[in-house]
């Protein structure tokens, strides 16, 4: 500080001219005298000059009581050395000093931080000096507190070129409009529970990691994590126990974080994490085993510990990918694959996961085409007698031969027929093309095969289903012994009492219903007794080595056994040689069907199979 300075900080005689000579500029500024358009004024009556007077007067205190009522206005006076003259109560609300503080003040000591002083001190100068006027800008000034305040700054100056300049800040407090940008920006950039970035943060800080690496020539890990069940635990303990699990695994995650490291939550309960310079097996498996190591210990939901795991799909750079978004993309399908293997399992991305999802996408979207353009048809394959030989049902196999390409395996396109929805349209069509066949065979005279049809789980999620099966057989004018069904032991196991309801009326209706694949699904021998069923398929897999291993042969035998004291026809399915059939005539098993026999037909080779055109199998004899 100056001489001059300290001088003109103490002597109070000064401020108060200052002050007069502020208030002189605000009267100046605010009622200057109109033009009388040339009459003399000498000759104004007085009564007319003490009017105009009086309205100056008032002028300037509405413009006082302007200044004093903008509760978001700051305004400051200072003179030309830079000391308040004046402090409205809108600059103390915004930066804390009273005017009796405030007062006689240097304006860089009161309100401009550090880093501005010497620029304001020059701006200043350069305005009262040289002319140049301080532009509007937004700024960050300093409050009591030593916090900064942002605010919308404009200058102006009185008694300009004079020696008593005087200059004034209308400062507008910015604070609201940031909180609300930088909460704005929090919100379009990170996740709200976990503070996480969101995935289009973490994508970009991914891109600058991957090109980090390229020019160093590491690796880079992805890893998209996925929690098992996590709907459940949001089912069952609500939705404020799903959100601790999260910002439990948030914060184990980010313990076993490095600095370079990058984590995001991408959806609900699926996380990516990012880990440079990995590129070696060994490190890969380490960063694996890292994120599974978090899900050891139990989270505490709802008072009690909960084991918690998650499927994890990994890619790797360069080798997966060359992008964040490519690599994501292909951790989330290994995590898919994942997911089909079950809780806590993890899958390496390989080229032929995204060959084949690509796939399933393009024949998911051809299904409806494929119905309309007439590309599916049945085939049929024989049910005989394993006693003598003798043709007894025909099981109605779907077959879709494209007009372009080879054909497609129902083992392809019937779980992407459920997923999508499309299972209600084939499964009405399967049957209305069964029962049109049977029709036409029993019109030939071929009154004696029964043609069984099966029906998946996803298909009896309408409540209408076996209904519209049973319209089909009147509406075809065919009886219970034409068309009978297959399920699966799962199905019966996971269907509502309304389908069990339907179940029972077409078995006292003498429908034949039989348990598809036996022993592959839940496998409890207590529901054969409780469900209307009349047949057990015996899956393939225990015909295959029932020859060679004596569980599977126990297994064959006690199903054959069991299925014939509680009443029930059995099948074997996927009999491919004369050993098996040996076998299976040993333990008098009903019927036969595999491809020692006959393969699934279409309908025309049927026709002569059935007329005698075809001899039968030599391996049927009896």
């Amino acid at each position: 500080m100056t001489a001059s300075d300290s001088r003109h900080h103490r002597d109070p005689e000064r401020l108060k001219e200052n002050r007069r000579e502020f208030s002189g500029a605000l009267e100046l500024e605010v009622s200057k005298t109109p033009p009388t358009n040339g009459i003399d004024s000498h000759d104004a009556g007085r009564e007319e000059v003490e009017l105009v007077r009086r309205q100056y007067l008032e002028s300037e205190q509405r413009f006082r009581a302007l200044l004093e009522s903008l509760p978001k206005v700051a305004v400051q006076g200072y003179d030309r050395d830079r000391r308040v003259i004046y402090w409205n109560e809108g600059s103390t609300r915004l930066y804390g000093y009273t005017a009796e503080e405030a007062q006689g003040q240097l304006l860089e000591d009161l309100i401009i931080p550090a880093f501005m002083r010497d620029g304001v001190i020059l701006a200043h100068d350069a305005w009262i000096k040289e002319g140049v006027d301080i532009p509007a800008d937004e700024l960050q000034l300093k409050h009591k507190s030593g916090e900064l305040v942002s605010v919308f700054s404009q200058h102006l100056m009185l008694n300009e070129h004079t020696d008593s300049p005087l200059m004034f800040c209308v400062d507008v407090d910015l604070s609201d409009q940031k909180r609300a940008h930088r909460d704005l920006e929090f919100a379009t950039r990170f996740d709200r529970l976990t503070h996480l970035p969101n995935r289009q943060t973490f994508e970009v800080d991914m891109d600058s990691l991957l090109e980090s690496c390229r020019c160093q020539g590491n690796g880079l890990a992805t890893i998209y994590l996925d929690i098992d069940h996590f709907v459940e635990i949001n089912d069952a303990l609500g939705y404020d126990q799903g959100d601790r699990l999260l910002i439990e695994l948030t914060r184990r995650l980010r313990e076993c974080q490095r600095v370079t490291d990058l984590v995001s939550r991408v959806s609900s309960d699926e996380f990516v994490l990012a880990f440079p310079g990995v590129h070696l097996a060994p490190d890969v498996r380490r960063v694996v085993r890292h994120v599974q190591n978090v899900f050891r210990e139990p989270f505490v939901l709802d008072g009690r510990e909960c084991q918690v795991t998650a499927c994890l799909g990994v890619a790797l750079f360069p080798e997966n990918g060359e992008s964040s978004r490519e690599l994501i993309r292909n951790a989330d399908v290994a995590k898919n694959r994942a997911k089909l293997e079950g809780r806590g399992a993890v899958r390496f991305f390989q080229q032929k996961l995204h060959d084949e999802l690509v796939r399933q996408h393009y024949l998911s979207a051809r299904l409806e085409e494929a119905l309309d353009n007439g590309e599916f048809s049945l085939h049929y394959q024989p049910q005989v007698s394993a006693a003598n030989g003798r043709i007894e049902n025909l099981e109605a196999l779907i077959r879709w031969e494209p007009a372009e390409g080879p054909p497609i395996s129902p083992a392809e396109f019937i779980p992407l027929a459920e997923r999508s929805g499309v299972i209600h349209r084939l499964g009405d069509w399967v049957i209305e093309e069964a029962c049109r066949q049977q029709v036409e065979w029993r019109a030939k005279g071929f009154l004696e095969h029964r043609i069984d049809i099966n029906v998946s789980g996803r298909q009896l999620v309408r409540p209408d289903a076996l209904k519209s099966f049973e319209d089909s057989l009147q509406r075809h004018g065919l009886g219970p012994r034409d068309i009978g069904i297959e399920l699966t032991e799962n199905v019966l196991i996971e269907a509502d009492e309304t389908v069990l309801e339907d179940l029972r009326r077409l078995h006292h209706r003498g429908i034949r219903i039989a348990i598809d694949d036996f022993g592959t699904g839940y496998s409890s021998l207590s529901y054969l007794k409780h469900f209307p069923v009349t047949a057990l398929k015996i899956d393939r897999s225990f015909i295959h080595d029932a020859a060679t291993q004596p569980k599977d042969r126990a297994i064959m035998e006690g199903a054959i056994f069991i299925g014939h004291r509680l009443g029930l026809e059995v099948v074997a399915e996927g009999v491919e040689n004369a050993e098996q059939l040996s076998l299976l005539r040993e333990m008098h098993c009903d019927l036969v069907q595999g491809f020692f026999f006959y393969r699934p037909m279409p309908a025309k080779e049927i026709d002569r199979l059935l007329g005698g055109l075809v001899p039968g199998h030599e391996g049927l004899s009896s």
